[in-house]
């Protein structure tokens, strides 16, 4: 039985994080693979105890324009292979992709657009929501077994923000957002956290500018996705609002083969 712990954050910056207790945090976590989004470095720039901490093997993609969005993975087996990006240049200068191949699945760490900034902004977070989807059925249809986890930016349902009638007009729960939502559920994908748990209250994400973490007046826009092939594999999925340091939490998701 080979059995998988898997962390994924939104950090908000690793340099910001690396000072309030990430390194700590991954020790005792003690996943076998994490995925960061919001990584807002380069691995020239970030301190080398937090590209190569004891027990785990690095690798990032990151934006063209410094100081912005970032993705990265850190893992104790070393993988098959590593890819970046997923070969739409429009999105892939902006460091929202990578992915790791193991025996039993793809690892991927992705950090989707928000769409709040303008029109033109939302437009291309939707178009990022379809282009990925169409890769990641291709990968699906190569045989690849598919772990997603990242900053998704939209909340899925009413249970999923605390606010549900507020935000109906606001991006990250705009109905097409949803509906991709519907549509990405829909066709062979889990949101693992809603298949162990169904309790509302539950949120990844909560705004810096109201302290709206202090009354838990937050959003689940953070996922673990896992495709159709590998629903007798998931174990448990977990949100760990405990863990601070971004305005995100970390996740987890357990898994085991045979």
């Amino acid at each position: 039985m080979r059995k998988y712990k898997l962390a994924c954050w939104n950090v908000n910056g690793l340099r910001a994080i690396g000072r309030k207790g990430f390194l700590q945090w991954l020790d005792s976590e003690q996943a076998d693979v994490v995925g960061l989004q919001e990584v807002k470095a380069s691995e020239d720039v970030i301190p080398e105890e937090m590209v190569s901490p004891p027990g785990y093997s690095s690798f990032f993609s990151h934006a063209e324009k410094k100081g912005y969005s970032g993705v990265a993975i850190y893992t104790k087996q070393q993988p098959d292979a590593v890819t970046n990006g997923f070969g739409i240049k429009r999105f892939d200068k902006e460091g929202r992709y990578i992915r790791a191949d193991f025996e039993d699945f793809s690892f991927l760490s992705v950090y989707f657009p928000n769409g709040k900034a303008s029109p033109e902004r939302l437009s291309f977070k939707m178009a990022f929501y379809e282009s990925f989807l169409k890769h990641a059925n291709k990968l699906r249809k190569e045989g690849r077994k598919l772990i997603i986890c990242g900053d998704v930016n939209t909340a899925h349902k009413e249970i999923d923000l605390a606010r549900p009638k507020d935000n109906t007009m606001i991006s990250g729960f705009l109905p097409e957002e949803r509906a991709f939502l519907d549509k990405l559920f829909g066709s062979g994908y889990i949101d693992c956290f809603r298949h162990f748990n169904s309790d509302p209250h539950r949120y990844t994400w909560w705004s810096l500018r109201t302290a709206a973490r202090n009354r838990n007046v937050g959003w689940r826009i953070d996922y673990f996705i896992a495709s159709e092939e590998l629903r007798d594999n998931l174990l448990a999925a977990e949100i760990h609002s405990n863990v601070m340091g971004s305005d995100h939490c970390p996740i987890t998701l357990e898994l085991a083969f045979k």
